[in-house]
């Protein structure tokens, strides 16, 4: 059983997308990923962060053709389908796209202007729906395709501190998950979503003041870090989960309960 256990969760020879992994969440997900032996495509705005991340990534032992550096804005077409070109002309492949790239804004309706409103929306929704658009024909080629969209809390929630671009974009990209599933259930690629809550990702996201209110509002007493996230999507990217589609795990220390 023990190693069953094992091979279920070994990726080699699966070929990954993460979204947003020059940092926080996207960081953790590509670098689990690329420890279970997948192939993973690095995309972000940052080409600079970008190699820092698989410059790091190599120290740990990963292979240098295991990683592709992709510096994309998701909320451009044109980019978002090279990026899709460029995996599958190097690798053959796409298995795995994980929809993680994002902005965030705080501030109530009257201090989020429509040029603010508009950025967070191209980034947190039209983002994921080109990255899904463009490598939808290549997933439902793979042998057990996988979208992995990374919600919020807040999507539930409504946030903590305003921000209704936010929780807007993210609100919506769950109902994309949904919807989604549907679409692609016939081609066997599998939509589901991870919904954080509080991840201990940027130190300076928080006041220490808002560290201490949010914490406090978590059953866990704590914030979440950047791997437990990695972690569930590395479940869901498993044979594991092959069952499952067009749902949402939440990962939030207990602050939401559904």
């Amino acid at each position: 059983m023990t190693q069953v256990i094992s091979q279920l969760l070994d990726m080699t020879g699966k070929v990954a997308i993460v979204t947003g992994a020059s940092r926080g969440i996207g960081r953790a997900i590509a670098r689990v990923f690329a420890a279970a032996g997948a192939r993973v495509a690095l995309a972000a705005r940052s080409a600079d962060q970008l190699k820092e991340v698989a410059a790091e990534m190599q120290s740990e032992g990963i292979a240098e053709d295991a990683l592709l550096i992709m510096p994309t804005d998701v909320a451009i077409a044109s980019q978002v389908e090279a990026m899709a070109k460029t995996v599958i002309d190097t690798w053959g492949q796409l298995d795995i796209l994980v929809n993680n790239a994002g902005l965030i804004e705080f501030g109530s309706i009257d201090q989020i202007d429509p040029e603010g409103w508009q950025a967070v929306i191209d980034a947190n929704l039209t983002g994921p729906y080109l990255c899904c658009r463009a490598t939808a024909p290549h997933l439902s080629k793979s042998d057990g395709g996988r979208i992995i969209n990374i919600t919020s809390v807040s999507a539930q929630t409504g946030g903590v501190s305003g921000g209704v671009n936010y929780t807007s974009s993210k609100g919506g990209l769950a109902a994309m998950t949904k919807s989604l599933s549907r679409d692609l259930a016939a081609a066997g690629v599998t939509v589901n979503a991870i919904s954080p809550g509080q991840i201990d990702a940027d130190p300076n996201l928080l006041t220490p003041e808002q560290r201490e209110h949010v914490t406090g509002l978590i059953p866990l007493g704590r914030l979440g870090e950047p791997e437990e996230i990695a972690y569930a999507a590395l479940f869901l990217a498993s044979p594991m989960a092959a069952y499952i589609t067009g749902t949402t795990i939440d990962v939030n220390g207990g602050i939401l309960k559904r």
